[in-house]
């Protein structure tokens, strides 16, 4: 069973789920997660996470998020892009100078209302069921971060974007509400995500070409080992001794670790540990609670029945 993520170039008119699903063929193995969803008509970087690197996803759908947009000013759709049905359409008669002021007002932190065409569920039903059965319902804002929001090429009506975001962001939304803020409205016409976290655009397969990786017996080369996504991490090792306590998700102290002791630690700060065979164990942490010798886990990788 292959453990750990591969970076997956999500083409067109593909569900997130329907990569899982056809990589599951691929891979041959059940235990397959993405790490978060992109809209059928967006292409880009989905990792998605085999074996027990499924223990990740949640860690990777809170990473940071880049995307390349295209938005189209002086329409407003129902799905706020272009797949939608046209609600309204207006004369573009912004100058450059407005584009910007008004683009740079989304940085930092915002609310955005997500959009009823979303898998977010209320009372249990997904968004866009209840927009397919012509029903809106209130939604709340959410609180959304733009680290960076650039312009590129101006060809109005349309208008390159590109977005580092948190978790949680509609680039639709931001389209729409860009195009709000200029009277003239807006939605988008296409979208690249371009990296999530360590993954990028540079390193993504499309599935065909992990389909004749697999045909090969090389899909492995695909897969980036779990203890690669921190490779931020400061590595330690256990003592021969101490490797029962680590297999066992135990607590560890500074003497449990080789050369734990020569550095000196703040609190709260994670780190990789191995056995002493070098055998990842998972991420733990330096106690909060003023014992200085002090390590917990934070998230366990180790499976006994897989070494």
């Amino acid at each position: 069973m292959f453990n750990g993520v591969i970076n997956v170039y999500k083409e067109p008119k593909f569900t997130s789920f329907d990569v899982v699903a056809k990589l599951r063929g691929i891979a041959k193995q059940k235990k397959i997660g993405h790490t978060g969803t992109l809209d059928p008509d967006a292409v880009g970087v989905l990792p998605v996470c085999l074996g027990r690197a499924t223990k990740l996803c949640e860690l990777l759908t809170d990473e940071t998020k880049e995307y390349k947009a295209v938005l189209l000013l002086g329409k407003v759709t129902d799905t706020q892009d272009t797949s939608g049905t046209v609600l309204e359409e207006h004369p573009v008669e912004v100058t450059e100078e407005e584009l910007r002021a008004v683009v740079a007002g989304f940085l930092g932190q915002q609310m955005q209302v997500p959009p009823m065409y979303s898998a977010l569920k209320v009372n249990g039903k997904k968004l866009y069921e209840l927009a397919r059965e012509g029903k809106t319902v209130e939604r709340k804002a959410r609180p959304v971060t733009f680290y960076e929001l650039e312009i590129g090429e101006i060809r109005l009506p349309e208008v390159e974007l590109r977005v580092v975001c948190s978790k949680g962001t509609y680039i639709r939304t931001l389209c729409n509400d860009i195009g709000e803020k200029l009277g003239c409205g807006g939605c988008m016409a296409h979208l690249t995500r371009s990296r999530v976290g360590v993954f990028g655009l540079e390193n993504a397969k499309t599935l065909a070409e992990l389909q004749e990786l697999a045909d090969q017996g090389r899909l492995e080369e695909a897969v980036l080992p779990v203890d690669r996504i921190f490779a931020d991490l400061p590595a330690f090792y256990t003592t021969e001794e101490a490797d029962a306590l680590a297999h066992n998700g135990n607590t560890l102290r500074t003497s449990n670790l080789q050369k734990a002791g020569e550095r000196s630690w703040e609190q709260g700060e994670s780190l990789r540990v191995y056995d002493s065979k070098e055998v990842f164990i998972g991420i733990y942490s330096r106690a909060k609670d003023g014992n200085r010798n002090c390590f917990r886990l934070k998230k366990m990788f180790y499976s006994p029945q897989e070494q």
